[in-house]
């Protein structure tokens, strides 16, 4: 913002004087610059210097009527600012991320903040709210979570909703470099076959599936009957889909990609093997018509390709499992089993890896089961179950020794 001299140009003439522009004499001679309260940038003529210098100034002090935001957009809350928001982004998103967004945003910024006007949040609040998330989440989820709120927050920045954004003094590096990515709890043996004891046997190939080949869960939902999943004669896992569901995009349910870079190739376990070949004869695969877009989603304007697929596991009326139903079976299993509430299915992925840690295999055929897009990712999520090789001391000294022995007993012929 600025107070500009609408009859006078910057430059002078050759004795000096202020050189006359086209405009002199013809409008108000003064004009300011400003942001208004929707945040676009526009001016306002004035005929006096201090009229347009007070303006300037007040324009700058966000008391001028023509900045002032509206009461109460100042008291909004952030669960209606963010749905706002969110409405506003949408537009050109794919509608499998909208879907993203909108779970984020409900079940870890809104449930947090709903209530609370924008205005309200502080960096104390945001430096909490982190602290509470990395109780629950892995490092990665936290800070995807944490740029949607910094998104949003800056959004109202811009907005004039708040003045700055209490994300900007939040060094999210800085704060989980002293959180330990490795896993809050990982089940023992025991802890494994209390589990394979109390659930029904036609989910026993699952939990060797994530136990015994480090498959998540969606992956195991998504397995089907056919060497498409699993060759027998090969002895190998593909690890080529999950099952996802999306109501909008595909009608429900679906098959897409696993995690990003997942995709891949691994050995079957021999006892795997067997539980898979006992549990095909004693609970066939169901087949249900399901959207595949493990190629790649379909172009705009067209449909996902439809394939009848041969399920492993399904719900007692033969469909695909929702994530709620089998959150409410493994809470009751979990609970059976004397698991603490941290234990997840995802645990038995962990208890897999650090089984394969612990019994002596390599990093890299470790991150080869695991299918991690790179061993650092490996290495530093099981960082405490990596053995710790002996240390050899004084190998210098040792070598000279060794040598100056050698000369003495050549100098004495000995």
């Amino acid at each position: 913002m600025a107070v500009q001299d609408l009859w006078y140009l910057k430059r002078r003439d050759a004795s000096g004087k202020r050189v006359k522009s086209d405009l002199h004499g013809k409008r108000m001679r003064y004009r300011v610059r400003y942001i208004d309260a929707s945040g676009k940038s526009t001016t306002k003529a004035f005929e006096k210097k201090g009229d347009a210098d007070a303006f300037d100034l007040a324009a700058r002090a966000g008391t001028a009527p023509e900045v002032k935001l509206d009461q109460s957009e100042k008291r909004i809350s952030f669960g209606e600012y963010a749905e706002r928001w969110r409405v506003s982004r949408s537009i050109g998103q794919s509608l499998e991320y909208q879907d993203h967004v909108r779970s984020c945003l409900r079940n870890h910024l809104v449930s947090a903040f709903d209530k609370r006007p924008v205005r309200a949040i502080t960096v104390t609040d945001v430096l909490e709210w982190i602290a509470k998330q990395l109780t629950a989440a892995a490092q990665s989820s936290v800070r995807t979570r944490f740029n949607l709120l910094n998104a949003v927050l800056n959004a109202a920045v811009i907005d004039k909703v708040i003045p700055d954004n209490p994300c900007k003094a939040v060094r999210l590096s800085a704060v989980l470099r002293g959180f330990s990515q490795a896993p809050k709890w990982v089940p023992t043996s025991e802890d494994v076959l209390a589990l394979l004891d109390v659930l029904p046997d036609q989910f026993a190939a699952a939990i060797w599936l994530g136990a015994g080949q480090g498959m998540r869960l969606g992956e195991v939902l998504g397995m089907e009957a056919g060497t498409r999943c699993v060759d027998y004669l090969a002895r190998e896992v593909h690890v080529v889909q999950q099952l996802r569901f999306h109501a909008k995009q595909y009608g429900g349910f679906y098959l897409g990609p696993p995690k990003s870079g997942s995709v891949g190739d691994v050995d079957l376990d021999d006892q795997v093997a067997v539980i898979l070949a006992e549990h095909l004869r004693a609970h066939p695969p169901v087949t249900v018509e399901l959207p595949d877009i493990t190629a790649g989603p379909p172009d705009a304007g067209k449909s996902a390709p439809v394939r009848e697929v041969g399920l492993l596991f399904t719900n007692e009326n033969g469909r695909p499992i929702q994530d709620q139903r089998w959150s409410e079976m493994w809470m009751t299993w979990r609970s059976a089993a004397g698991w603490p509430e941290e234990g997840a299915f995802h645990s038995l992925r962990h208890y897999f890896a650090t089984t394969l840690i612990t019994q002596g295999a390599d990093p890299t055929e470790v991150q080869k089961a695991l299918r991690h897009r790179n061993l650092r990712t490996t290495l530093e999520t099981y960082v405490h179950w990596w053995p710790k090789s002996e240390r050899r001391r004084s190998i210098v000294s040792a070598v000279l020794n060794d040598a100056d022995g050698k000369r003495r007993r050549s100098a004495t012929g000995t």
